[in-house]
């Protein structure tokens, strides 16, 4: 049903036959990477957060071998990064831990994205598309545009020494 969510919001941008499954799994970037045959650093994850102040979740889509600075995260959005549950990310985004993406959020009201710096050292990333064994491939400002993105955020490390 998930991967049916994100389809039909990337046909709003004429991308749903661009969006490519797998035999194999590609719920994590070791698995997407492999999956795909390219670096784990072009997976574009996407991380989900609690936002107390809307009642909702911030998303994040990182590049695959970034982390979260707490630190930057807090300067940036003025809370701790809290993680969301399994059951909350289903919820907020109607997408699955493994399957998380941008596109066709179940609560879009509710839900706020943003896109890491550490991506736009790539001239294309993969996101995953509402399922563990799917992936698209998109330009950044493809991705920006097509994930209703709030703007660009720098709250990620340890990619700068890759």
């Amino acid at each position: 049903m998930s991967i049916a969510q994100a389809r039909a919001h990337l046909a709003r941008f004429g991308l749903e036959g661009a969006v490519r499954e797998f035999a194999v799994s590609s719920a994590t970037v070791a698995l997407a990477a492999s999956a795909l045959g390219v670096t784990g650093a072009r997976i574009a994850k996407t991380l989900s957060f609690y936002n107390k102040e809307k009642d909702g979740c911030f998303l994040i889509v990182a590049a695959g071998d970034a982390r979260v600075d707490n630190r930057a995260f807090k300067a940036r959005f003025g809370c701790k990064a809290s993680m969301l549950s399994p059951e909350a990310v289903l919820a907020w985004t109607g997408h699955a831990v493994g399957g998380v993406c941008p596109f066709g959020i179940a609560q879009p009201a509710h839900v706020a994205v943003y896109l890491d710096v550490s991506l736009k050292r790539f001239a294309t990333v993969f996101p995953a598309c509402g399922s563990a064994n799917s992936a698209i491939e998109m330009d950044c400002e493809t991705l920006y545009t097509c994930a209703g993105a709030q703007g660009w955020v720098d709250v990620c490390k340890s990619w700068q020494e890759a």
